[in-house]
């Protein structure tokens, strides 16, 4: 695996690890981070596998935008539109004043996140 792909995958990794940390928090759960969280892993997973294809994309949080760019490499990108849609919500939208997740949104947020990541990290070939 190249440098640049095993840095983007453990990039993901934490922030896999942090989403569901702030979502199963027993004091003080915090449903806005975890969504972000969960959005920034499948974000970081899709631009391993543009370098791992060695695709150009331009500095982007648009989950809809990287799986587009990887055509052939994420074939799935359609049937995943409406989850990669509802991640990309969390980006920017619950990260200031006005807006908030909630426990049912951040739940769904993490159980796109988990599908979406053991998809494309059998893309990366990383084992489970």
């Amino acid at each position: 695996m190249k440098k640049i792909v095993k840095e983007w995958v453990e990039k993901a990794e934490g922030d896999y690890q942090s989403a569901q940390r702030d979502y199963r928090a027993r004091n003080y759960p915090n449903y806005d981070a975890a969504g972000f969280h969960a959005q920034q892993c499948i974000e970081k997973y899709l631009k391993a596998l543009l370098q791992m294809k060695n695709i150009p994309f331009l500095k982007t949080h648009d989950l809809l935008k990287l799986s587009e760019l990887s055509g052939k490499s994420f074939v799935e990108y359609e049937l995943h539109k409406k989850d990669l849609a509802y991640l990309n919500q969390f980006a920017v939208l619950f990260r200031y004043p006005g807006e908030s997740a909630d426990k049912e949104k951040a739940k769904n947020a993490i159980g796109f996140m988990k599908n979406l990541r053991e998809l494309l990290r059998a893309k990366l070939t990383i084992e489970k």
